[in-house]
Parts: C-alpha cells; sequence; structure tokens
C-alpha cells in the first residue's frame, strides 16, 4: 500500500502540504480531491520525488521513498501521469512512449514487446506511432501520457487531472481504463475534481483543504450535501 504520514511539503519558503496522512490500500482507487489551489498537485509531485517532503514519511510497499529521485521512484513500480500531460512535443508518439523506459535495464526486444502491448490498450495512438507528441489532440496526449505511464509496468499509478480539457468520449475511455487496471489489482491515485468520474471510478476519497485533510471516506459518502459543503465553490 501507499501511505502517507505527517507529510509537509511546499516550493520555496511556502508550504502548502500540512501534515498530510492517508492510506492507498493495494488494489484500491483513491481520488485526492478538493477546491483549486488546496495542494492536491503538490501532494502527487511529493509522492512521485519532484517536491521533496519537508516533515513526514511516505511509503509503498514498506519501502521508505524519502531521498529518492522520481526515476528511482519510478523503479520501484511508480508510474505518473502529471497534470498537463507532460508530452515531448517534437518527440513521436512512440518515442514519448519509450521514455517510460529510460532507466530500465530491458533488452530492445522486451522493450517493442511492451510497446506493442501499451499500444493495444489505446487503439488511436497505432496508426500515428510516427507523429510528433505536439501535433497530436489533447485526447491523444491525454492517452500518449497514459501509455508512458504504463509501458513501464508499474504497480502504482498517481493521475493528476487525467480528464482536463478532454472531450466526454476519452473522458469514456479513461474511467474504462482505471476500472480494467484496478480489477488487474493496480493502485492508483487518482487527482479529479470532476465529481461524476470520481464517483463512477474511486473506492474511496480523500478532501484537501488549505493543504491539509478535512475530510475522507468510503465513495459512497461523497453524497450531494457532502460535496455542497466540502467541495462546491
Amino acid at each position: 500500500m501507499l501511505r502517507l504520514e505527517g507529510v509537509e511539503s511546499g516550493y520555496g519558503e511556502s508550504l502548502v502540504l500540512r501534515e498530510v496522512s492517508f492510506t492507498v490500500a493495494r488494489g484500491r482507487v483513491l481520488c485526492l480531491t478538493g477546491r483549486n489551489g488546496t495542494g492536491k498537485t503538490t501532494c502527487v509531485k511529493t509522492v512521485m520525488g519532484e517536491l521533496r517532503a519537508r516533515r513526514g514519511r511516505i511509503t509503498w510497499n514498506g519501502k521508505e521513498l524519502a531521498g529518492l529521485h522520481p526515476h528511482q521512484r519510478a523503479a520501484f513500480g511508480i508510474g505518473y501521469v502529471p497534470q498537463g500531460r507532460g508530452i515531448f512535443p517534437f518527440l513521436s508518439v512512440e518515442e514519448n512512449i519509450l521514455i517510460g523506459l529510460e532507466g530500465r535495464r530491458i533488452p530492445k526486444s522486451e522493450r517493442k514487446a511492451r510497446v506493442e502491448r501499451v499500444v493495444s490498450m489505446f487503439p488511436a495512438l497505432a496508426p500515428i506511432l510516427d507523429r510528433k507528441g505536439g501535433a497530436l489532440s489533447g485526447g491523444q496526449q491525454q492517452q500518449l501520457a497514459l501509455a508512458r505511464a504504463l509501458v513501464g509496468e508499474p504497480e502504482l499509478l498517481l493521475l493528476d487531472e487525467p480528464t482536463e480539457g478532454i472531450q466526454p468520449s476519452i473522458i469514456d475511455e479513461i474511467g474504462d481504463l482505471i476500472g480494467k487496471l484496478k480489477r488487474e489489482g493496480m493502485t492508483i491515485l487518482l487527482v479529479e475534481q470532476r465529481i461524476d468520474f470520481v464517483q463512477a471510478v474511486a473506492d474511496e476519497f480523500v478532501v484537501l483543504n488549505q493543504g491539509s485533510v478535512t475530510a475522507s471516506g468510503p465513495i459512497h459518502e461523497m453524497t450531494e450535501s457532502f460535496v455542497l459543503e466540502h467541495l462546491s465553490v
């Protein structure tokens, strides 16, 4: 499982996360939600190692992640789809996917097989493997970002706002993919504000407000009255 205990993190002199604690159980989807600017992306970046935790502990499968660089955390089986997708615009679709295997000791023949497996999950990418990432639509870029994270066959997937700016048909496909990954045993930490999507795919939720956990529970407790109280602008 993924466990955060009293985590504090931020940017420069600014502290964003304050004593954040929660657990994501193996094979479950936990949604980290809250109003804009409450620290959700900061939290995911801290889990991935893009930001250093100033206090507290982050463990994955019992391994302490403090002090490890993002590529070392990826080697522990953590995949990451950042907000904004982080596509390399001048690399091809295939090259973008292969970035997800950088730093791994995987034979060339196995790399080809992995790309083929992950592209089979995103049929829209199959005919455009030579196209530059910057020439793709928003929906295609999101699928590419997912493919790049999944090619490393992670056990834990961090998804930061995967439905942002995406057309409804692709949102449905992402929801179906999350369901499939969960059935296969993957653990997912999802940052999302789209409540209907959260209610459809998540098992539990955690609400952040001003960098602190203010509510948490099973997804069935995310009722209309709860949303009005904790999440409405």
